[in-house]
């Protein structure tokens, strides 16, 4: 569990704005900086993210950073949309939080680590769980299903604010659905974040009813609804 020393303002939770949290807390060794804004490097992750989304300094920091093709999630019922930005795409979603959740370490599943990021990346290509790069799997705790040597289901972590780890890139190749791979994925990614001395938090689209039926029945919570707003500068 990081010790880093966490600074979060009065009233508001640290999953509030997990990504700032990580790249200024456990996965600040990774960040890519530019004033008071911040960002994976683009081969593990998309997200970033600025100290302070009221100051238009921060996002000039971020224009600067990622460059006018780049995009910013801001995740958040509403945004106050900041000058030279525009929202490009809006959708609801889910943050779950896993306190409730008993993880179960299953050894029948198999450690994945960057030598499987070609046939992790195939996976994701086939199912879409989100994004994911080639070097995202360097984030650690990833699992997976094998059947006759294929990789065929798999999830681990992501976001890492402190005392918290994202389950993310949880899928299942389509013909093999049905079988409880994503559920005993999920117990176990929790089982190791949880023997990190750590509580797992997951997100997932609002409308994908099945896979929150799925949490839900595992011990997440629902914590908020937010819109996940996607942000990007205007050219010109």
């Amino acid at each position: 569990m990081s010790n880093i020393e966490t600074r979060v303002p009065s009233g508001e939770h640290i999953l509030d704005r997990a990504a700032w949290q990580a790249l200024n807390g456990p996965h600040a060794h990774l960040a890519e900086v530019n004033g008071m804004a911040r960002r994976y490097p683009v081969d593990i992750s998309p997200f970033n993210a600025v100290e302070d989304v009221t100051n238009p300094q921060a996002w000039a920091d971020l224009r600067e950073l990622i460059g006018d093709d780049g995009v910013a999630i801001v995740v958040a019922d509403s945004v106050a949309v900041p000058e030279g930005w525009q929202i490009v795409e809006a959708f609801p979603g889910v943050q779950m939080s896993g306190e409730n959740v008993v993880g179960v370490h299953d050894p029948e599943l198999v450690k994945l680590d960057i030598s499987s990021a070609p046939e992790m990346l195939d996976l994701i290509a086939r199912t879409e769980p989100g994004p994911f790069l080639p070097r995202t799997v360097e984030l650690g705790g990833y699992l997976g299903v094998r059947v006759d040597g294929e990789l065929v289901a798999m999830a681990g972590g992501r976001l890492n604010p402190p005392g918290w780890v994202e389950i993310s890139a949880v899928c299942t190749a389509p013909e093999h659905r049905g079988k409880g791979y994503a559920a005993r994925l999920v117990l176990a990614v929790a089982a190791g974040i949880q023997e990190s001395g750590q509580t797992p938090f997951l997100h997932t689209g609002a409308g994908n009813t099945n896979a929150i039926r799925l949490y839900e029945k595992l011990g997440f919570k629902i914590r908020i609804a937010p819109n996940f707003n996607i942000l990007q500068p205007i050219k010109g």
